[in-house]
């Protein structure tokens, strides 16, 4: 798989971190941290504050893993996503099967 930027994605996994109230994407087989989602957690509602994407893994599918995978979380629990960072709201306008977790949209 290759990237609009001709950079190669880079295979992670997406693991939740509740007790630091962050989504984490490590790279297969070295584990380190290639970008994080921050969230805040209220009752039947996960408010998505920041995503960050070390620069070494910019452009390569890092930041999508971790919204897809986090919004997914969310749909399995039956929680509405607020998505007051932008590159989740962008992410959620473009993505047309994901707007209906949108709790702006509800």
């Amino acid at each position: 798989m290759v990237s609009e930027n001709d950079t190669p994605a880079v295979t992670v996994q997406v693991e939740d971190d509740p007790a630091a109230n962050r989504w984490v994407a490590r790279v297969t087989g070295s584990g380190e941290i290639a970008g994080i989602a921050q969230y805040v957690r209220t009752d039947g509602l996960v408010t998505f504050v920041h995503t960050e994407v070390d620069p070494a893994y910019e452009g390569r599918g890092v930041g999508s893993s971790l919204v897809r995978t986090s919004l997914d979380a969310a749909r399995e629990q039956g929680v509405s996503v607020l998505p007051v960072c932008p590159f989740y709201q962008r992410w959620m306008d473009t993505h047309s099967d994901y707007q209906d977790l949108d709790y702006r949209r509800r």
